[in-house]
């Protein structure tokens, strides 16, 4: 299904499900500020150049550059996003009076957290001893010390900061930013051009005009549904903050991190956690610029590097927000907001990001645990949106199920802010503009402690987070979609009729949650209502693709062939052209034994992506159906190793083994998909068949048993069961078996002929 999804929340920095995203206004980083005041750099110059004398004083070549290097220097290089490099001794010695202020004053490095209300890696608050070094370097007059046993200064690569990207995306326009006005949000639209998966371990970011670009953020548009929103005038960029974007038919949060930021502009993540670009796919490159008195052309680059592993972990980000309650009065200078929510499972917290404007003051997020104990994540008592970070922790810190994270942000709306827009005070409400204001906690957790045959842990937080969000707003479309996409997901298709039902009653006309509403009746079973919607939505709008495409699987399920047909071949004609959807014809032309045409469609849909799991599928099965097991079994192998998650794809395998007479490897295969899929009744079935072909009557008995506890109505099953116990001498309880298939279905002939046989073995 296509339809279903959730919509990511206003300033997420990852987009949930089918969501339909609206980016942050402000970055996780933000360029280094210069000081106030200009400090006049000294013209003194030491002569000494020996360190051998410990108790002398520090000289930059022994202690002061190890301090700077790394420091500093991310930032102060050339071409980096300080205003001026500290890479040598003379760049050092020049800025030596400023360096002591700022770093004195602990406004330099920028770095906002409270010290022990968090255990932060990459900390860049000097130590007290650094500072004392430089404060004594500076009052003995800066010797530079012996050259030749400093340290090697970094490098910093005037191109790429880790080396030769393997793909770069590039605007398809350059973009002039006017000199005057205010702040520019433009969305730059950038087609994912490769033909197959990759799986991106790192990402920078080459913003072309850095002096302008306050912050810059990617979001993956997983069905290019920004483009198709603006089929004439993407290439130029979009304008605006408020974007609407479909992320795909699965849960699939992308909970990462990207974004840009002067002094780190290389986005390394961490080991196992890797990001998925399929084809199809768009980047979107969302950026803050600020006009400089003069005009900029900017042509972005982004520079991916790929990795052939696939995610291990899947983190998720969260938020307590509570922009809701943002509307400060004019000269308030302490006005307080708080939120907190209850994880419903065992989750690790990799990193937070803190985010709030010019009025953000006092800023605290806590947990605390089930058994009282108390858990410091981040404490600024000083907030400056220009110093803004990410901030990730050396160690993830485990919070069980039951924990109530908490956040409470104060602002000040006073004269006596430094950081106020305004003078005199206004009145600031919630908004995307800087000078609104904002309060979100983002947090990136990681499920631990779960069950592997339970749904994706990911939609209970999803849940949770809805469910918070609506005891606040309770008639917020975004929270409603989303609360009802993940109940669907996991499983409780009822509930989320309901949902969407409701959310259709405050947004009649949203044609995307109708689509959901069928999505969620055919999880029901009730699939009669669901084309009727389906049709209802497509009656109404020629260009809804996605309910197009599910009308055409659901009639496909239900061996409608020649509608199904009818469906996919309009969609071909009325929508991008996309792999599933000629997959999907080939799947009904192949029901309607229509078998040359079929194969032409699955090849079709290999063609438009290299590795579409459903035109492997296809194709596989009708190479089987001639006879080339052969070529079937490549196929399908192709198919497991580009999606090893896919149970659906290793038992295909399975059966093209059996019928190649290589049961061994028909039996490995299907152990795998039932590890994949342990709920699924076939599968244990199928398991139990191949068992019993090679000798394991006792564990085919076993399997058949766990089928059946799964579905107890399967009547083919339960003679089946029989079938294994008489050849081990059950006969009382193959006897029971075939009467309980003929309970179920009185006509079995094979069930009546077995229990037959059985009572005259004659």
């Amino acid at each position: 299904m296509k339809a279903f999804g959730t919509i990511a929340i206003l300033s997420a920095l990852g987009a949930c499900i089918g969501s339909l995203s609206r980016l942050p206004d402000a970055s996780p980083h933000a360029a280094v500020q210069q000081p106030r005041e200009q400090i006049a750099a000294s013209t003194s110059r030491s002569g000494n150049d020996d360190d051998s004398d410990t108790a002398s004083a520090p000289t930059w070549s022994r202690d002061i550059a190890p301090v700077l290097y790394k420091n500093c220097a991310t930032c102060h290089h050339p071409g980096g996003g300080g205003p001026f490099s500290l890479l040598t001794y003379e760049n050092a010695r020049r800025w030596g009076p400023q360096i002591l202020t700022v770093t004195q004053s602990r406004f330099m490095p920028p770095w906002l957290p409270e010290s022990g209300y968090g255990d932060f890696a990459d900390v860049r608050r000097l130590s007290d001893e650094d500072q004392a070094l430089l404060k004594r370097w500076v009052a003995d007059k800066m010797p530079q010390g012996n050259l030749s046993t400093a340290p090697a200064p970094p490098h910093y690569d005037a191109t790429w900061l880790i080396g030769k990207p393997d793909l770069v995306l590039k605007l398809k326009r350059p973009f002039t930013l006017n000199g005057g006005g205010t702040d520019v949000f433009r969305n730059f639209i950038l087609p994912y051009p490769l033909k197959q998966t990759e799986y991106v371990r790192a990402m920078e970011i080459r913003p072309g005009a850095p002096e302008v670009v306050h912050h810059a953020n990617v979001i993956i548009d997983r069905t290019g549904s920004l483009r198709r929103q603006h089929p004439v005038n993407w290439e130029d960029g979009i304008a605006g903050m408020e974007l609407l974007i479909d992320s795909g038919n699965r849960f699939d949060p992308d909970s990462h991190f990207l974004f840009w930021k002067p002094d780190s502009p290389a986005l390394i993540e961490p080991e196992g956690m890797p990001w998925r670009l399929d084809p199809g796919n768009d980047l979107i490159l969302n950026m803050h610029l600020k006009p400089s008195g003069k005009s900029e052309t900017l042509d972005a680059q982004v520079g991916l590097y790929f990795t052939e592993d696939p995610p291990a972990k899947q983190p998720m980000l969260l938020a307590l927000e509570r922009d809701d309650a943002l509307d400060i009065p004019a000269g308030n200078s302490d006005f307080v907001v708080e939120d907190s929510l209850t994880l419903p499972i065992d989750v690790d917290v990799l990193g937070v990001y803190p985010h709030a404007h010019y009025l953000g003051h006092d800023m605290k997020g806590w947990a605390m645990l089930p058994d009282g104990q108390k858990k410091w994540l981040i404490w600024i008592r000083d907030w400056d949106i220009d110093r803004q970070a990410v901030y990730r922790y050396k160690a993830p810190i485990l919070l069980p199920k039951g924990t109530v994270l908490h956040m409470r942000y104060s602002y000040d709306n006073s004269s006596s802010n430094v950081h106020n827009p305004h003078a005199p005070p206004v009145r600031v409400r919630a908004g995307n503009r800087s000078e609104d204001e904002m309060a979100f906690l983002w947090l990136q957790v990681l499920p631990v402690n779960t069950s592997s045959d339970a749904p994706d842990p990911r939609l209970l937080l999803e849940a949770a987070w809805m469910r918070n969000r609506l005891r606040k707003t309770p008639t917020d479309p975004i929270s409603l979609y989303n609360y009802a996409a993940a109940l669907a997901g996991k499983g409780k298709f009822a509930e989320a009729t309901m949902v969407f039902q409701r959310l259709l009653k405050i947004t009649p006309a949203d044609e995307r949650s109708r689509s959901a509403l069928g999505v969620a009746l055919d999880g029901q079973g009730k699939w009669k209502e669901a084309i009727e919607t389906f049709r209802a939505v497509v009656a109404h709008d020629q260009g809804a693709c996605d309910a197009r495409f599910d009308l055409a699987n659901v009639e496909l399920r239900h061996e409608q062939f020649q509608d199904a047909e009818a469906d996919f071949r309009s969609q071909i004609g009325a929508c991008t052209q996309d792999a599933d959807v000629h997959a999907g014809l080939g799947t009904a032309l192949e029901g309607e034994n229509k078998l040359d045409e079929a194969h032409a469609e699955f090849r079709r849909s290999l063609e438009i992506a290299p590795g579409n799991l459903r035109g492997l599928l296809g194709s596989a099965d009708i190479e089987s159906e001639a006879g080339d097991f052969e070529s079937a079994i490549q196929l399908l192998k192709q198919a497991t190793s580009l999606h090893p998650d896919s149970a659906e794809a290793h038992e295909e395998l399975a059966r093209a083994y059996a019928q190649n007479g290589n049961q061994n490897s028909a039996l490995a295969e299907l152990k795998k998909a039932v590890e994949l899929a342990p709920n699924d009744p076939q599968l244990h079935a199928a398991l139990s068949q191949v068992l019993s072909s090679t000798g394991n009557v006792a564990q085919a008995i076993e399997e058949q048993r766990t089928a059946l506890k799964l579905f107890d109505g399967d009547a083919d099953g339960w003679n089946n069961l029989g079938v294994l116990e008489s050849r081990t001498g059950k006969t009382a309880a193959a006897r029971a078996d075939f009467e309980h298939a003929l309970r179920l279905k009185p006509d079995h002939p094979q069930a009546r002929a077995n229990l037959a046989r059985l009572r005259d073995p004659n």
